[in-house]
């Protein structure tokens, strides 16, 4: 038995970081990767997809370049081979460097191999038992594919497979109308491939404000993505070389035919094959593991961050758990799960940045409230760019004229959300934005504007 004072599961985003740190700090640390160091992020996640957006946007900005009175010889193609290359090359080389960075940390080991505990501070790597008093877990998680009838006789695709298409789909069916799926059915439309959108709830993107919901579809339908809502059942056939999903709906044909069917209908945590029972550390009813405000799991010296533990399912949420625990051990500080605002973005084109609360939550709190929206089509900065898709959306606490959530579907609004960000986390009021004098011309130059006309709801 080998003995470390720290022992890390998994190599995403949490825990290179927090190995480096117990490393500096002089503690012997082993941080264990079965599959690829960097995690979803690096390997199959915002990396590689999101340059994947933008080959997309190239092809589809090259197909306007009339618009802006640049004339383009020839008709516009994509070459999924290079498109796919370039993107793992991107991945490639950010994981190379992650590896290059832990093998030359102080104090740290990178080993490779599944682990599986033994006991509470016991894992076993292959045929080695390691030993620590503090173990961290940070397992990330993998595509659910659930059980839909004729599922197993289907060569299915999920966010990772489909990274490695050097082909384009003629026909892609994308089971799931929530991020990962609005993504990839703008990207493939926008390389070429007919594409459906198949969506079990009455709309897209459900844990939005229903305007938000209808803007976002909108902004996919004029790139030529069709939207299959109200599926009460799917299930798969083969239909010679083509695969048929079925879908009953309350209008529409039943059947679906595509080349290709992609699932994107959520995650799971990698827990299930960790011998957690043997450490007795708890999980709830989908697997994540339970934490406390500190990501403390159910045993003393045991610590779960990252996806795996259903507190933040985000490359960003993952690196702050890693602050988090960092902060609490090693720094003197204090710092909780529960000082953190949920902000994320949907990487369609436009993008949506949210922060804070939606609307439809703050109304089921109970809290009085203003709210305020304005179509990204008064946005200068976005008439200038000829990208006017979208709106912003704010909503403010009635009595105490604090931010408490907002929207920006619209050409940069993945980075300009993040000044509202700001004003949350430094408690900063709707009036005090309201009062600024912002940069024109700019996106989040309408914030004042818009908190200038924030009214009680109708």
């Amino acid at each position: 038995m080998t003995a470390y004072d720290a022992i890390i599961v998994g190599a995403g985003q949490a825990g290179p970081s927090l190995a480096v740190r117990l490393g500096a700090a002089g503690r012997r640390v082993a941080i264990i990767e079965r599959h690829l160091v960097g995690g979803t992020c690096v390997n199959t996640g915002c990396t590689p997809t999101k340059a994947m957006v933008a080959s997309a946007y190239a092809a589809h900005l090259a197909g306007r370049a009339g618009e802006y009175g640049v004339d383009l010889k020839g008709p516009i193609t994509v070459d999924m081979g290079r498109v796919s290359a370039r993107a793992n090359a991107i991945a490639s080389t950010s994981r190379r460097n992650n590896e290059t960075w832990l093998e030359g940390a102080e104090n740290v080991t990178l080993l490779r191999g599944h682990a599986r505990f033994e006991g509470p501070n016991t894992l076993r790597v292959g045929d080695e038992l390691l030993t620590a008093p503090q173990i961290f877990l940070n397992v990330g998680g993998r595509a659910s594919v659930p059980d839909f009838p004729g599922v197993e006789a289907i060569d299915y695709l999920t966010n990772s497979t489909i990274l490695q298409m050097d082909h384009l789909p003629a026909r892609l069916v994308v089971i799931g109308g929530s991020y990962i799926g609005l993504e990839f059915a703008q990207i493939f439309r926008r390389f070429g491939s007919e594409v459906v959108v198949v969506e079990k709830g009455e709309r897209i993107v459900s844990r939005e404000d229903p305007e938000i919901s209808a803007a976002i579809q909108q902004i996919l339908e004029e790139d030529g993505v069709r939207f299959r809502l109200g599926a009460e059942c799917i299930s798969f056939e083969k239909r010679g070389a083509d695969i048929a999903a079925h879908v009953t709906c309350e209008a529409g044909e039943p059947d679906e035919i595509g080349t290709h069917v992609l699932l994107a209908v959520g995650r799971r945590p990698n827990t299930d094959d960790l011998g957690l029972e043997a450490a007795g550390i708890a999980t709830d009813e989908r697997g994540y593991i339970t934490v406390d405000d500190e990501l403390k799991t159910s045993v003393p010296g045991i610590w779960a961050l990252g996806d795996c533990n259903g507190r933040g399912a985000f490359t960003h949420t993952s690196y702050n758990d890693y602050e988090i625990v960092a902060a609490n051990l090693l720094d003197g500080d204090t710092r909780r799960l529960s000082d953190r605002f949920p902000v994320y973005a949907l990487y369609t084109d436009p993008p949506l940045g949210r922060v804070g609360m939606s609307e439809a939550q703050v109304r089921e709190a109970g809290r009085p409230y203003k709210v305020a929206s304005l179509p990204m089509a008064r946005v200068g900065r976005a008439k200038e760019k000829g990208e006017t898709n979208g709106l912003m959306k704010v909503v403010v606490d009635g009595e105490t004229d604090a931010i408490l959530g907002a929207a920006i579907l619209g050409v940069g609004g993945d980075e300009a959300v993040h000044g509202l960000l700001y004003a949350m986390q430094g408690k900063v009021s709707a009036d005090t934005i309201r009062r600024t004098t912002p940069i024109h011309p700019t996106v989040a130059e309408f914030f004042p504007t818009l908190m200038g006309s924030l009214k009680a709801p109708d």
